[in-house]
């Protein structure tokens, strides 16, 4: 298929698309995962999440989504990846965590998985 004939509007099955209403609904939720790239912005996050969360403005879905440490709840509530990545990060969650969520997995069979399709 010719790159011009790519319609960027055609859902693919099993996929949140990030796309500007995303980034509208996400806003708060990322710009808190943002604030993670400073040591103290962690530490203040992991002694009060609640009164975190409530200052950056999340809703009630993202705040679950985050107490749950779930990130396709994450997704759906409009985060980013790239952003999730730091608050994933902060409970020492991983790629290989992150890929077991998404594939609906355990961590040890998505591992398995990933060895399997190496071979």
């Amino acid at each position: 298929m010719d790159i011009t004939e790519f319609d960027h509007h055609t859902p693919i099955e099993g996929t949140t698309l990030f796309d500007g209403k995303m980034a509208m609904k996400g806003y708060a939720l990322n710009k808190m995962c943002y604030s993670f790239n400073a040591a103290d912005a962690r530490q203040a996050f992991l002694d009060d999440p609640e009164g975190y969360m409530t200052r950056f403005g999340l809703n009630d879905a993202q705040k679950q989504a985050c107490r749950d440490k779930n990130v396709l709840a994450m997704i759906a509530a409009g985060g980013n990846i790239y952003y999730l990545a730091k608050f994933a990060g902060i409970f020492k969650l991983g790629v290989q965590d992150v890929g077991a969520q998404q594939t609906g997995m355990s961590v040890e069979a998505f591992k398995q998985k990933l060895v399997d399709q190496g071979k």
